[in-house]
């Protein structure tokens, strides 16, 4: 669900950037508030940082559609991590799509980081609050998994509706384009809550005081020196995917694009304005990895997309363990760099 430039007027766009821009500080400054320690949070805001950064290039083919989807993973950093790193964490992952891979465009930046963040991350926590609460069962578990990630993610492909209505795209009309898009996005969120809920599992046998601490921060002083289980299985699990498994995505267009391609007849839309193709133009500069790829793959594929299955590329897996590997310093530095402004620690 990332959106691209086109589908933005720069004042919506910039908008999105500031309010987006706004939570992240908000959340700086919550994460330093918090009683948790940093050698229990960085290096899982790292890690799985890096694993939903892998785990979004797996995208599956939805049946009878000629769609595809792929997990956005808010919820999965929010069960684990708490909303505020989960948020961050997220920030962080779609930073480096968009400047590396141009998945996504700069000025949707703010855009895509509320959609797929900021419901997740917020009205997600609510809801696994309310439904796990301070003593989790493996049924509560999938329950707040199932019932975040689908809510969350059909708010999210609302949101991206009413972005580019505002936008003034009248190709895309609210009405059809929003019923294409929370249609599509349902058995995406299905599937989406259903591999949540086994991650969460799976953590929750391994180390329950991960998610024990996030109710009890000062629980998780304990935690520092146990995590390596869980850093190591996750971090294999975020190698193995970006580095092959990512071989096997479907090559069908995403919700978005294939909601986009049916309501407007067009595949992509046209950039508008100079300050879109501006940014359109610092994108490709960044963009070292376009497409998941080597640049000259990027230049060779032809338009459409309409491969079940791409053939496997030595381009796909580099970018895979370079995007995984660049998330994951990125989200670790920011959440060091967070912790440290705590405001208590000078006066310790």
């Amino acid at each position: 669900m990332h959106m691209s430039d086109a589908l933005l007027s720069p004042g919506v766009g910039a908008s999105f950037c500031v309010i987006s821009g706004g939570a992240v500080a908000y959340c700086a400054r919550k994460l330093g508030d918090r009683e948790e320690t940093a050698s229990v949070k960085v290096p899982l805001m790292g890690v799985l940082g890096a694993f939903v950064f892998a785990g979004q290039m797996i995208n599956f083919s939805i049946p009878g559609t000629g769609s595809s989807g792929h997990i956005g993973g808010g919820m999965l950093l929010t069960m684990l991590l708490g909303p505020y790193a989960a948020f961050i964490t997220m920030s962080c992952i779609l930073i480096i799509q968009a400047l590396l891979f141009a998945d996504g465009g700069v000025l949707a930046l703010g855009a895509n980081i509320f959609n797929m963040g900021a419901w997740p991350c917020f009205l997600g926590w609510l809801i696994y609050r309310a439904i796990a609460g301070r003593n989790p069962t493996p049924g509560r578990l999938r329950a707040a998994s199932l019932l975040g990630v689908v809510l969350c993610l059909e708010l999210g492909a609302l949101g991206v509706t009413v972005q580019t209505v505002l936008s003034g795209r009248s190709e895309l009309p609210l009405g059809p384009f929003a019923a294409m898009m929370l249609g599509i996005h349902l058995p995406i969120g299905l599937m989406e809550g259903l591999a949540t809920a086994a991650v969460v599992a799976y953590v929750h046998r391994l180390r329950p005081s991960i998610i024990e601490s996030l109710f009890e921060p000062a629980s998780g002083r304990a935690e520092a020196s146990t995590l390596k289980p869980v850093l190591l299985s996750l971090g294999a699990a975020a190698v193995l995917t970006a580095g092959v498994l990512s071989w096997f995505a479907s090559g069908r267009p995403d919700g978005l694009e294939y909601s986009v391609a049916k309501i407007s007849g067009h595949e992509e839309l046209p950039l508008r304005g100079r300050v879109t193709r501006r940014l359109a133009q610092l994108q490709e500069k960044t963009a070292l990895l376009p497409d998941y790829g080597f640049r000259a793959e990027a230049e060779g594929e032809t338009a459409g997309g309409d491969e079940a299955w791409p053939s496997p590329s030595a381009g796909t897996t580099f970018a895979g363990l370079v995007g995984a590997f660049a998330t994951l310093i990125m989200a670790a530095l920011a959440g060091g760099l967070f912790f440290s402004l705590r405001p208590g620690e000078a006066a310790k």
